[in-house]
């Protein structure tokens, strides 16, 4: 006869029965139990405690359950000979296993030192029932996350398909995302697992589900993981500058670990089978239009085999109203890049040039390149912000250049004229005139010159030789230089016009740079005194 397991309140009706006086053969007809299980149960019961007398044990929850522990199939029983010899050398089957052995070769080494050869099989319970512990533990339920908190993302390699345009065999990837709490999900079909596809496919995904998650769980790729680690993963840059643009944070999942983002990975083989397979799609753009449509009508209307509601309403009715509000621009991904800074106080970045503080010498930058701005970054300060110019174009600021520097840089006649003014109204006149022309910039050399000999002699002097020479209209700094080098105008010999000489009878004309006869004496008189007349 087979063995039949006895429902708990059997039991307990067997035991109470019997406590009231009855014995075995009335019990076991009042009960219909089999009389050898009666007696079973029954001493069982008694070696625990509970007898027909009003001083034994109670017959409570907890005597029913030692009675089940003590009579049930399989109970401890004593070990056999070969467990009892491997407890006795567990010490060196300790040392073993530490040391990388397995079951074999363990079965092969406990023969060598005990002479005894222990079963393979009896040996691998011994390990993983007292030593190893069971390899794979069993499955825990984790409670649903709140509503509108997290976002799994997984990618699955969908299949081949044959693009029409170009009759070739392609491989097609797509990223899935899936809702914790409704189980509402997105299907984002792509070519490949770049970070532009993922950007994309998240961006799309916003789009989809009208708002924006508060946490993405995704999986230890490349594009958002770098360095994979239960506890402090290392992340993606652009990545992560992608999350704050969009607001919501990233925890991804351990490595190996498909149960951190399980909700997801139960959903591959469902998009896998119902959504792609038997399907020609001709383009990427066909499977991405047949995936929002599945995903609203197919998988979103379904009844789901663990909520046993659809999706797609739940989502609607508890998530949707706390998403964040899904962005209404396309998101730029900017790019970094390290370049060095050399002399010329600037750098090239994609064939355009950018100017760089003149303080920064000989150090390298991070860069942030978007469709509009290029950020410059020093020891993660920002020290420079461009707008963002095409191919061959250039963009310096004046700002940038050393001083003294900026103007003939930038071709800045303008700026030279205003500081030659500082010295002067002559001074600044004279700068005028020497940048006119239809070349302004070729002459800004000159214009330093003269801004250098009012540094040298002082902007009283340097006007007054500009006076002078702008009354003779000459206009060459390097008259301005002789004049002042030489001392003539300290000594006041330029502080009045010369006289000239009559017109001599006829047609002749006095010389335009002709020098009054007394320029010419060796010694000149002390000041205050007249000098002698001409012999």
């Amino acid at each position: 006869m087979a063995y039949r397991e006895l429902f708990v309140l059997e039991i307990k009706e067997v035991l109470r029965l019997w406590a009231h006086g009855h014995g075995y053969r009335k019990v076991a007809r009042m009960t219909t139990v089999d009389r050898k299980a009666v007696r079973r149960y029954i001493e069982a019961a008694q070696a625990l405690g509970l007898s027909q007398d009003e001083g034994g044990r109670p017959l409570d929850d907890d005597l029913l359950v030692d009675v089940v522990d003590a009579v049930r199939p399989g109970a401890p029983s004593s070990p056999g000979l070969m467990r009892a010899h491997c407890r006795k050398h567990r010490k060196l089957i300790d040392d073993w296993v530490a040391e990388g052995c397995k079951g074999p070769k363990i079965v092969k080494l406990i023969g060598r030192h005990t002479g005894v050869v222990v079963p393979l099989r009896t040996l691998q319970r011994f390990l993983t029932e007292e030593i190893e512990g069971p390899r794979r533990g069993g499955s825990v339920r984790i409670v649903d996350p709140p509503a509108g908190q997290c976002l799994e993302v997984d990618f699955l390699q969908l299949g081949f398909f044959e693009e029409r345009s170009t009759g070739k065999r392609l491989k097609m990837h797509a990223l899935l995302c899936t809702a914790g709490y409704s189980r509402h999900q997105f299907v984002w079909p792509c070519l490949d697992q770049t970070q532009e596809d993922v950007i994309a496919g998240l961006e799309a995904a916003w789009r989809f589900f009208g708002g924006v998650f508060e946490v993405l769980i995704p999986d230890n790729l490349k594009a958002i993981v770098l360095v994979a680690d239960p506890v402090s993963p290392k992340l993606n840059a652009a990545f992560v500058e992608y999350a704050q643009s969009r607001d919501f944070e990233i925890d991804p999942a351990r490595s190996r670990k498909p149960k951190d983002k399980a909700r997801v990975e139960r959903q591959v083989s469902f998009v896998r089978n119902d959504y792609f397979g038997g399907e020609r799609f001709g383009s990427v753009e066909e499977a991405r239009i047949e995936a929002e449509r599945w995903c609203r009508e197919d998988a979103g209307m379904r009844t789901h085999g663990t909520t046993r509601r659809h999706p797609l309403e739940v989502f609607e009715q508890e998530e949707l109203p706390l998403l964040k509000p899904a962005p209404s621009e396309p998101y730029d991904a900017p790019r970094w890049v390290t370049i060095s800074v050399k002399r010329d106080h600037a750098i090239v970045v994609d064939h355009a040039l950018y100017s760089v503080p003149y303080v920064i010498e000989d150090t390298e930058l991070r860069v942030r390149i978007d469709r509009a701005t290029v950020k410059l970054y020093h020891h993660n300060k920002l020290v420079k912000l461009h707008p963002r110019k095409r191919q061959g174009e250039a963009h310096i600021d004046p700002v940038d250049l050393p001083p003294g520097k900026a103007e003939l840089a930038t071709r800045d006649g303008a700026t030279l004229q205003r500081r030659a003014e500082a010295f002067g109204p002559h001074a600044g006149e004279y700068a005028r005139r020497l940048l006119d022309g239809p070349l302004p910039w070729s002459r800004m050399r000159h214009v330093y010159r003269l801004l250098g000999l009012g540094k040298r002699y002082g902007g009283e002097l340097l006007d007054e030789a500009c006076a002078r020479a702008l009354e003779l209209d000459v206009v060459e700094v390097i008259r301005i230089d002789r004049m002042l080098s030489r001392g003539l105008v300290r000594r006041g010999l330029l502080s009045a016009p010369p006289s000239r000489p009559a017109p001599r009878p006829g047609n002749v004309v006095a010389l335009r740079f002709a020098r009054d006869p007394r320029e010419w004496r060796a010694v000149q008189p002390p000041e205050g005194e007249e000098p002698d007349a001409p012999a």
